[in-house]
């Protein structure tokens, strides 16, 4: 083996200090700033990255407030417009309910009206029959015809006393 032999371990010697020293300088010079300058470059890049999620992350919280305040506008607007439908459903109601109270308050007088006439005609029916009756017991009880002006004032005067 040639690396064992002493007479040529001098320059080996010689050759791995200067092969040594060259690669030293090479990596030094060289390889050495070019990793360095990609380890930098690497290291903005992922400092600009956590910026920009920093940035990203603002403008999600300040469109997230946006979006809440609009929701809250949004429902603050619908129970408005929700008590105004129903104010505007009470009041259409309430207006419903008087014209139907008026037109049952006026059915009820017509009705009334109608219930008196009819009690009122029943009422004179009544007279003109009871007035025919008692002139046909009178004329049976007595043999003569009474005076049928007679007969209309008794009973008159009876059907008032009964409050009629």
């Amino acid at each position: 083996m040639p690396q064992l032999d002493v007479n040529t371990f001098l320059p080996q010697v010689v050759w791995l200090v200067i092969t040594f020293t060259a690669l030293y300088l090479l990596m030094w010079r060289v390889a050495v700033p070019r990793i360095a300058d990609v380890l930098e470059a690497r290291q903005r890049r992922i400092e600009d990255n956590l910026d920009k999620a920093q940035e990203s992350k603002k403008e999600a919280e300040q469109t997230l407030a946006a979006y809440e305040q609009a929701m809250n506008e949004a429902r603050a607007g619908a129970n408005t417009h929700i008590t105004e439908a129903t104010a505007r459903m009470s009041g259409e109601a309430a207006e419903r309910e008087a014209e139907l109270a008026l037109d049952l308050s006026a059915r009820i007088t017509a009705a009334e009206d109608e219930i008196a006439k009819a009690v009122d005609d029943a009422m004179d029916n009544i007279r003109a029959a009871t007035i025919e009756v008692a002139a046909a017991v009178l004329e049976r009880l007595t043999g003569e015809a009474p005076a049928e002006k007679d007969v209309a004032k008794a009973v008159t005067k009876v059907l008032k006393s009964e409050g009629r």
